[in-house]
């Protein structure tokens, strides 16, 4: 009798042990798991799923914006297609607008943004951003019959229309203007031609592509930067390993001349450089 009683006894302590065992090796395997989820990068997230999620507007021309088929399309749009083709990855476009582009990149709503963004220190310390795809410079426009203002310093006083984050109205403010919050260039130009703004300062490329689209606009350019910008796609810190890969493709399109043949379709001129 004691004999069956301590074989029992022993079993039942090896078969806890067994368990003991069984459970520490799921929790070692769950924890390893845990590590590889935390230490994937986005840009290796963004390769096993083979999509990337771009921010833009979507009603920014020539930039970012629907055609006839509201098909979405523009500079900015054809260039995110290339470069994400040439990683081979596909491109999720999610629209926003501008004012709520940098919260949408925060909150991982989207990986990047592609809606000509200036590269400015302020940005630069709090996102990353690739190589430059656009050069070009900040202009001023006023009502066509207008002949008061001349030049930047022209500002001051002025009501100046403009979308509240961006580099134009910033700009804007160092001259002195008061700035009136808009949605982007069709409504600031709308605002001028109403009477209800004076100016608005913006980037010159946009604006002919603007009145070329629109010669009965009754706007004009007054004046026009010498100081060049240059825009680029932006990253939340710390993922360099997608800037780089976006950087290795923009470098390869201009070496080919892709970059310049997207630029001239849209311009008729290289704006990449």
């Amino acid at each position: 009798m004691k004999k069956q009683y301590w074989i029992f006894m022993l079993g039942l302590i090896l078969l806890l042990a067994a368990c003991g065992t069984n459970q520490e090796e799921e929790e070692t395997n769950e924890n390893e798991t845990d590590t590889s989820e935390e230490t994937s990068s986005l840009y290796d997230q963004i390769m096993e799923e083979g999509v990337i999620s771009v921010g833009t507007e979507g009603t920014y021309a020539p930039f970012t914006f629907h055609n006839e088929e509201d098909e979405l399309t523009g500079y900015d749009v054809e260039v995110m297609r290339e470069v994400a083709n040439r990683i081979g990855i596909e491109v999720d476009f999610q629209e926003t607008q501008w004012d709520s582009m940098f919260a949408g990149l925060n909150s991982e709503r989207f990986d990047v943004i592609a809606n000509q963004v200036g590269i400015n220190e302020d940005r630069l310390e709090n996102y990353d951003f690739s190589i430059p795809y656009t050069v070009s410079g900040a202009v001023v426009v006023v009502p066509e019959d207008n002949e008061d203002i001349t030049s930047f310093d022209d500002l001051e006083g002025k009501e100046s229309a403009q979308s509240l984050t961006s580099n134009f109205g910033a700009i804007a403010e160092e001259h002195g203007a008061e700035l009136i919050g808009v949605e982007g260039l069709a409504q600031s130009i709308e605002l001028i031609k109403q009477g209800r703004v004076d100016v608005t300062v913006n980037d010159r490329l946009a604006v002919l592509d603007f009145i070329q689209q629109q010669p009965d606009s009754g706007i004009k350019i007054a004046a026009q930067q010498d100081e060049v910008s240059e825009t680029a796609f932006a990253f939340r810190k710390g993922n360099e390993e997608l800037v780089e890969a976006f950087n290795e493709q923009l470098e390869a399109m201009k070496e080919d001349g892709t970059l310049a043949e997207i630029s001239e379709k849209w311009f008729g001129e290289n704006v990449s450089e």
